[in-house]
């Protein structure tokens, strides 16, 4: 057991509480078992370019200072995929062979996987087609694994949401405005609907539930008929109108992306509510800064666990955090179930319950 050799890489878009993952991996792996551990820079690119890149790790990597640090110190990518590869010559290529022979090189016995659902396919996929046995562990701010309550990287975004909710409230009331706040969520609304309880939102625009801007200047204008002077609005990044259409951008090279949604629904509730409307998109904020403790503290606690399951020779399975303790399911399984907001859940009846407005039915108002 002792010589075991391990790789870890951190996969996708980056998030804070990544390198606590790998600071828990690294201790457990080198003061219980005295494995070698490896970690990949760049995600898969670190074994797809020759020479390798790669460090091998010890608890001497952590001073105390990465804890606390986002992002992840080994880097991670989020383009180009390794089955259809895009070459210099515009051809496409399936280069998912010469990342197997790099994992090869290193002569690992396993490998950590620390991603989203389209990493952890796209990483399992190729370790499948080298025999490489893995371990998963999720990470993502939109939160939407379904097989895990909480992945990493989700309260720090909740976190900064929040506080700009909070930031952003006394200058709303002061200037009598409307605030709209866009938020990331790319399929799913997580974080726009707890940042938007958390924050005291009037209404909380979220993917899952088509929106009817009328509604949401409806209750707008009977707040201010009540007696205040100010609203607060937080859209997710990918919400729909009430006939599905979602906004998207296009980007230079051709690609359409989320993005814009908080600009149209600032001006269209300043159009009907007369009220004068400012937009604040927090973007790539929401994935920066220094991760919360729950954070950390799931982050330590599936970092543990992934290093555990590989001595217990449990492979192909992810780390997930369940009934408030650490818990474990097949990796397939875990990326199956889509982890979308349930609208008739706990959280969306305590908004309604406060009287968030989410855009599909009347709110009760007293003005």
């Amino acid at each position: 057991m002792a010589d075991k050799r391990i790789g870890i890489l951190t996969s996708g878009g980056d998030c804070a509480g990544l390198n606590a993952v790998v600071r828990a991996a690294v201790h457990r792996a080198r003061l219980t078992y005295g494995w070698k551990i490896f970690g990949i820079e760049d995600g898969t690119v670190g074994v797809l370019e020759r020479p390798l890149r790669f460090q091998e790790l010890d608890v001497n990597t952590f001073d105390g200072r990465l804890l606390r640090e986002g992002g992840t110190f080994l880097g991670t990518t989020n383009k180009g995929n390794p089955f259809a590869y895009p070459m210099p010559d515009g051809t496409l290529k399936d280069r998912s062979m010469e990342i197997v022979d790099g994992f090869r090189m290193l002569k690992l016995d396993a490998l950590i996987v620390i991603g989203g659902d389209g990493s952890q396919a796209i990483v399992r996929k190729i370790c499948q087609q080298g025999d490489i046995k893995i371990v998963g562990i999720p990470k993502t701010i939109d939160n939407d694994v379904g097989a895990t309550e909480f992945s990493v990287g989700f309260q720090s975004a909740v976190n900064v949401a929040t506080e700009a909710l909070d930031r952003l409230q006394p200058t709303a009331a002061s200037h009598q405005r409307v605030m709209v706040v866009e938020v990331m969520g790319r399929d799913a609304g997580h974080i726009a609907l707890n940042s938007g309880i958390a924050g005291g939102a009037d209404a909380i625009l979220i993917p899952e539930i088509p929106v009817d801007l009328q509604l949401v200047a409806d209750h707008i204008k009977a707040i201010r008929r009540g007696g205040r002077n100010f609203s607060l609005v937080v859209v997710a990044e990918s919400v729909t109108d009430k006939e599905g259409n979602a906004f998207k951008q296009a980007l230079s090279g051709g690609e359409m992306r989320y993005g814009g949604v908080g600009a149209y629904v600032g001006a269209k509730l300043s159009e009907m509510t007369g009220a004068e409307t400012r937009v604040t998109v927090l973007g790539h904020v929401q994935r920066g800064g220094s991760p919360t403790p729950l954070d950390r503290v799931i982050a330590t606690a599936f970092g543990v666990h992934a290093v555990d399951l590989i001595a217990q020779e449990k492979f192909d399975r992810m780390v997930v955090w369940r009934n408030r303790e650490v818990q474990d399911v097949f990796i397939e399984d875990a990326i199956k179930e889509y982890g979308a907001v349930d609208v008739d859940g706990p959280l969306v009846r305590a908004g309604r319950g406060v009287g968030v407005c989410f855009g599909d039915q009347p709110v009760k108002w007293l003005s």
